[in-house]
């Protein structure tokens, strides 16, 4: 604890979030700061890369083609035959790493807050 990130606490964080990389990113992530990781570098970093994700319009269009009802809901079945039969197809491991943080109502996913989740790292409205 001396207020600084290590490639190792970035390691364990990744690690609690259920995700585990190889040395290589964590690695990358420590050699692009120009000094030590204190957490106001961490969070200006962790910006940069969120402001690189697409515009919140364009992710509710892409993803609207996946709601086929177009109730704001996405079969989960749907969703993942889409994922793993289409494009950069998904693992069975990214699958399972992606419903256990989707906003889920039944058996379908929120559009508009797993849409909040990917492009603000948070979910920030309550179920209805």
């Amino acid at each position: 604890r001396d207020g600084f990130i290590s490639e190792k606490d970035l390691e364990d964080m990744w690690a609690s979030l259920g995700i585990i990389l190889d040395d290589k990113f964590c690695a990358e992530m420590v050699k692009v700061s120009p000094g030590q990781i204190n957490f106001t570098a961490f969070l200006n970093f962790m910006g940069e890369k969120l402001a690189e994700t697409d515009p919140e319009d364009v992710l509710h269009y892409a993803f609207a083609c996946f709601d086929v009802q177009n109730n704001g809901f996405i079969n989960q079945q749907q969703f993942t035959n889409d994922f793993t039969q289409l494009g950069d197809r998904f693992s069975k491991e990214e699958i399972n790493q992606m419903y256990d943080v989707a906003p889920m109502k039944g058996d379908s996913v929120d559009r508009k807050r797993f849409i909040k989740l990917i492009k603000y790292v948070g979910d920030f409205e309550e179920e209805a």
